[in-house]
């Protein structure tokens, strides 16, 4: 079986100058855990992960001690925070290839191209539903 069976389609695309604040309001309302950067002519530039989201946020945001300094941090772009050139995948890689692809590179999710056209998107929780089923 190969990804494009399990990917998920549905892909909601940040530019490079997407600030942090939008990219932390669409990952809270989606329910995602991954967003993938495009720049404008619709090519993958790189992958923002809630973690990469969290680890770029000022700790002391929405607390007492918050500063102005604090809330700036919510103004980066996609750009400042999201992991450049990301491992991607073909619409026709083997499931078991993708999910050596993961662990080899300790990543959590993997980009689906077809040609240069994104084509969707295939995570860890993509994979161990499908292992799941299939077991």
């Amino acid at each position: 079986m190969t990804v494009d069976a399990i990917m998920s389609r549905d892909l909601v695309t940040v530019t490079p100058d997407t600030a942090l604040m939008e990219i932390r309001r669409l990952l809270h309302e989606r329910g995602f855990r991954h967003l993938l950067v495009i720049e404008p002519d619709e090519t993958l530039c790189g992958v923002i992960s809630d973690r990469d989201v969290l680890g770029a946020l000022s700790p002391f945001l929405d607390t007492y001690s918050e500063k102005h300094r604090d809330v700036k941090t919510l103004e980066q772009p996609a750009s400042e925070i999201m992991r450049a050139d990301p491992i991607r995948v073909e619409t026709g890689t083997d499931i078991d290839e993708a999910a050596h692809l993961l662990l080899d590179n300790n990543i959590s999710s993997l980009p689906v191209v077809e040609g240069a056209a994104l084509a969707g998107i295939v995570t860890t929780k993509d994979l161990l539903q499908h292992y799941a089923d299939e077991g």
